[in-house]
């Protein structure tokens, strides 16, 4: 898919506002700008846009309806141009600026997505990731009934998926090297705060073999339970619970 492609929604609602525009808004040089920059947007041009529509910034007025789309287009173009860390700054000043306008969901989607690609991998620091998830759910709070809201979600189900991934390569490095109680920590870190992620049965059968390795019984005994009734399949369920009772009613690893 190409840029102008994943683009086109962006350029339909700069359509949309360029035939909603009030007669006579702004100077007629900036309504020459701005029909100029709404081109070069929808084409793709984003290097050009951005001059235009940083020029823009300063011809039209702060409360005129364009500044919005205008604000928005800009930020827009930072993200194509690879300038994530600018985009996700703009994106959030069009959300608390325009809070009413249609362009404020969808400018907290793209500062979130802004912050997502920033956080390129579960092994980074994952502040970027932080502040992706909750920009998510600040959209999901002030907009729940919005398209940017629903859309959101795959990102949330992404990052979550993340986050369990970087808390059980860190119980991992504690279990290699016999640290179970740390380990441990981690291990419920991935089966309390990411429930329904891929990794809570590695996360629940590794938890097992630490309270195995530390004499837990009673720890061990609730946590073989509580795989043998949700992860019935789990890839070494029958190591990890080797001894333990297959009839225990589950509960809740502690």
């Amino acid at each position: 898919m190409t840029v102008r492609q994943r683009c086109w929604p962006i350029g339909v609602l700069a359509l949309v506002a360029c035939h909603h525009a009030p007669p006579g808004a702004g100077a007629p040089d900036a309504q020459a700008e701005l029909a100029r920059a709404r081109r070069q947007f929808r084409h793709g041009d984003f290097a050009h846009a951005t001059v235009a529509l940083k020029r823009l910034t300063f011809q039209l007025s702060p409360t005129q309806p364009e500044m919005a789309e205008v604000r928005y287009d800009l930020a827009e173009c930072y993200f194509q141009t690879g300038d994530r860390v600018q985009a996700a700054h703009e994106f959030r000043q069009v959300a608390d600026q325009y809070p009413n306008s249609a362009y404020a969901p969808l400018a907290l989607l793209r500062a979130g997505d802004a912050n997502l690609r920033l956080w390129r991998s579960p092994d980074l620091d994952p502040s970027y990731g932080e502040t992706a998830l909750a920009i998510y759910q600040e959209l999901a709070g002030r907009y729940p009934d919005s398209e940017a809201a629903a859309r959101a979600q795959l990102h949330v189900r992404q990052l979550k998926e993340w986050f369990a991934e970087k808390s059980y390569k860190a119980g991992m490095f504690y279990f290699r090297r016999r640290a179970y109680d740390s380990a441990i920590i981690y291990f419920k870190d991935v089966i309390a705060g990411y429930p329904g992620t891929p990794k809570v049965s590695d996360a629940l059968l590794r938890l097992a073999d630490s309270y195995r390795a530390i004499g837990y019984a009673d720890e061990l005994k609730e946590t073989c339970a509580h795989l043998r009734r949700f992860f019935p399949r789990a890839d070494g369920l029958d190591r990890s619970c080797r001894g333990t009772p297959s009839d225990s009613s589950a509960a809740s690893p502690s």
